[in-house]
């Protein structure tokens, strides 16, 4: 697709409000240049900084694609910094250090009922919550949120607060549940330390399946805790000062995650390992370094798994990273299933999103 956006016109933590700015923004000129290029050609967005929620595995694949298949630079913008989490971006969106983050509506949420921070999700790349709570079928078997009372749960600390949600959300009495901490390594469960594991429907869960198990999955997207994830999320101001930049953006991001479905598998293994690779070398005290290589077998079973996460039949009819009024309502609800009271309109902002897809209706047919 040869598309570049054209121009559009379209609270954080007080002490550090000072800081949330770095503005790039840019202007389509009056004659009708399109923005995020000037008359000579050149990019004209400059550089940008995101924040990735996880490793720079296959949730990221979409991402790479932009990389490789020229999409930012097209875009406009001299480059854009991928940063390796795990880490949900918010604490770095309220100093000003990134200016986007891939992060989670539970991250974000907790930060702004609890913190009035100023931040909104703009699109969200999972449709569907990631989470389930991981079991052995010949063991406990945790098929139903009933079957975790009386169970011992190995729940990361990060985590505590969603875990807390799909209990609330079924009425469930955390005094009835033992939750054991740990960390995102699912040993304990295959060694019987646990009964259930929180883990990841894209990575653990695999992770335990490959390893010779049957397992139990409990999704906490079919149970009564349904939210977005993987979520494009900035500060108030950064979005007010700055419409056409993350138009141009997304526009580079919706690309290369149509490429993720439309390449063929072995190409986006061999493309995510690249990255992945690229980021162990360049760091050897990051993640990538610590985990050691990717195995191509289960990064095809993750770029499947998360396909169901990502393509929708709303996102078939309305784009991808779009949010339907009733997920984001959804949303909300689950927020507020873990204590988290926060309305629709302080956590959401998707009038960029939906404007992209009225200007550019080519952009939804990413599965063709």
């Amino acid at each position: 697709m040869s598309i570049t956006p054209r121009s559009r016109s379209m609270r954080g933590l007080a002490a550090v409000s000072a800081a949330l700015v770095l503005s790039l923004s840019a202007c389509g000129s009056d004659d009708g240049e399109i923005a995020g290029t000037g008359s000579d050609g050149e990019a004209s967005y400059g550089e940008i900084s995101m924040q990735y929620s996880w490793i720079k595995n296959e949730e990221f694949a979409g991402e790479f694609y932009a990389y490789e298949n020229g999409y930012y630079d097209e875009a406009g913008f001299d480059e854009v910094f991928g940063i390796s989490g795990p880490d949900t971006g918010v604490a770095k969106l309220l100093s000003g250090t990134v200016q986007v983050a891939l992060s989670d509506a539970a991250s974000v949420g907790a930060a702004i009922a609890e913190q009035d921070a100023p931040l909104k999700i703009i699109a969200a790349t999972f449709q569907k919550n990631p989470f389930t709570i991981l079991s052995l079928a010949d063991g406990a078997d945790i098929a139903t949120p009933e079957d975790l009372v009386g169970k011992k749960i190995g729940v990361q600390d990060s985590n505590a607060s969603v875990f807390a949600a799909i209990l609330n959300a079924n009425g469930i009495d955390p005094d009835d549940v033992e939750v054991v901490p740990v960390d995102f390594d699912p040993t304990p469960l295959m060694e019987g330390e646990v009964d259930g594991f929180m883990a990841y429907l894209t990575n653990e869960a695999i992770t335990v399946e490959n390893a010779g198990f049957d397992i139990t999955n409990l999704p906490y997207a079919d149970n009564g805790v349904p939210y977005v994830a993987e979520t494009y999320t900035v500060t108030d101001q950064y979005l007010a000062e700055n419409p056409d930049l993350l138009e141009a953006l997304l526009v580079a991001e919706i690309k290369g995650w149509s490429d993720t479905f439309t390449e063929p598998t072995d190409d986006t293994v061999a493309l995510v390992m690249k990255y992945y690779d690229q980021a162990a070398s360049e760091n050897e005290e990051g993640l990538e370094a610590v985990f050691g290589a990717l195995d191509p077998a289960k990064t095809a079973q993750g770029l499947a798994a998360q396909a169901d996460l990502i393509s929708t039949p709303d996102t078939e009819a309305n784009g991808l990273f779009t949010i339907t009024d009733e997920l984001k309502q959804q949303t909300v609800d689950s927020l507020a299933a873990a204590g988290w009271e926060v309305s629709v309109d302080e956590l959401f902002d998707t009038t960029i999103i939906d404007g992209i897809y009225e200007e550019y209706p080519e952009l939804l047919d990413y599965l063709d």
